[in-house]
């Protein structure tokens, strides 16, 4: 046996896999990644259209501190008024 074969531990192995300056859409039926621009306070989903705030732990570490409830509202209301057949101005 060659002694270029290395055995990792579980979290050596994972340590590879690890994706820092991005973020995961918390919508649970998306749950994309999102590469956010340095010093951005805000990112949108391109996926599901979610839009999150943002807050950066370091200047190459974002996190979402939460969604914006704005954004998120109308697009709820949208879903549920192509769900049940009624306008959006009925909905809300």
């Amino acid at each position: 046996m060659s002694g270029d074969n290395e055995k990792f531990s579980a979290s050596e192995s994972l340590r590879k896999t690890r994706t820092f300056g991005k973020v995961r859409c918390h919508n649970p039926s998306c749950m994309g990644r999102l590469t956010p621009e340095p010093g951005s306070q805000q990112i949108s989903c391109p996926t599901c259209g979610m839009t999150y705030r943002l807050f950066w732990v370091t200047p190459e570490l974002p996190r979402i501190r939460g969604p914006v409830w704005e954004v998120n509202r109308k697009l709820a209301e949208e879903t549920l008024a192509k769900k049940t057949g009624a306008s959006v101005d009925t909905v809300k």
